[in-house]
């Protein structure tokens, strides 16, 4: 992605959008097929028959726009883009409505709740959506105007220190919203290192796990006498990956319960959100505390670049996150 949009001349951005007007419409399809074939009745709920129409929608979109032969089919073809993007913006919040919606109901009945299948299509669900997101946000981003050391959404110059420090004060700042303190966090890593990535999504990995950690601590040490000892966020160059590691002393998570971390129907939040609670506008709530996606959407962001996302905990202590980036730029894009 680099290379190619190195130098968007009309040329590229032909080939581009003539890639994608094929590409798009097959991941689409996937989709669709998986979304009408779920176990348990899922299909038929409300909120996945909504993201069903839209894909179907820009699916149809697609297909019905004419070949991309030059310069001004492209710029009408990076139109159609911009509306698809916008329509699936809140595809994550709304299946997450569907889904809690079903875990209620197996619950009211007594029935199984853990539902691996659903999770390995979540999973798959969401790896394509990111895929699918980037690849029309590298199209749409290559018009915009260009940003310093951007090439599209990728900064070749991104520097894991500063945008930690970022997603620190996006935490920090919800933490003292919710609590009225915040715990600190020591940044350890030269500002300095910098290497290609996608800044949005590292922000948004980050200020995952920083959010978790400060929730974990907050709660530990609220009735304390004690100080609340600060979260360590930790950056390391290796040859093969960059690694970001943030460590807590929040009281830890039992063994039993790791596992819980990466399903889609697990929250750390207090409370989680109650489905029923949620208002029905169309666009869904924004905000993904207490769905319980916050992790195992992190890692899928980490996967899709060819890196990973590990949790450890030691029980009574604290939990280490590690957050792996692939800086290689070697790995194949992983489709489900």
């Amino acid at each position: 992605m680099l290379d190619f949009g190195q130098n968007p001349i009309e040329r590229q951005l032909l080939l581009s959008a003539q890639f994608l007007h094929k590409e798009l419409p097959v991941r689409l399809a996937h989709r669709v097929a998986e979304l009408e074939n779920l176990p348990y009745g899922l299909s038929a709920k409300k909120h996945i028959l909504q993201v069903r129409d839209w894909y179907v929608e820009s699916f149809r979109d697609l297909r019905s726009f004419p070949h991309v032969k030059d310069a001004a089919d492209e710029l009408k073809f990076t139109e159609l883009l911009r509306g698809i993007y916008r329509r699936h913006a809140n595809a994550v919040p709304v299946m997450a409505k569907g889904v809690s919606e079903l875990r209620e109901e197996l619950r009211a009945q007594q029935r199984l709740t853990e539902l691996p299948e659903i999770h390995q299509f979540l999973d798959g669900f969401y790896l394509s959506r990111i895929g699918i997101r980037i690849l029309i946000g590298q199209h749409i981003a290559l018009h915009e105007p260009p940003k310093p050391n951007h090439i599209g959404l990728i900064c070749t110059k991104c520097s894991p220190v500063l945008v930690a420090q970022d997603a620190i004060n996006d935490a920090r700042s919800i933490c003292m919203r919710e609590y009225g303190d915040a715990p600190e966090v020591s940044v350890y890593g030269s500002p300095d290192f910098v290497f290609p990535y996608v800044p949005s999504h590292l922000h948004h990995m980050l200020f995952e796990l920083v959010k978790n950690s400060l929730r974990a601590v907050q709660d530990r040490f609220t009735d304390s006498d004690d100080p609340a000892p600060p979260i360590r966020l930790v950056v390391a160059e290796g040859g093969e990956d960059v690694t970001l590691k943030v460590s807590d002393e929040g009281g830890g998570i039992p063994r039993s319960g790791l596992a819980n971390i990466w399903t889609y129907l697990y929250s750390t939040a207090k409370s989680p959100v109650d489905p029923r609670q949620v208002e029905d506008a169309d666009s869904g709530p924004v905000v993904l505390a207490g769905y319980g996606y916050g992790l195992p959407i992190s890692r899928l962001y980490a996967r899709y670049f060819g890196g990973d996302l590990q949790i450890i905990s030691m029980e009574g202590y604290g939990t280490d996150a590690y957050l792996h980036l692939n800086r290689l730029g070697t790995s194949q894009e992983p489709l489900p």
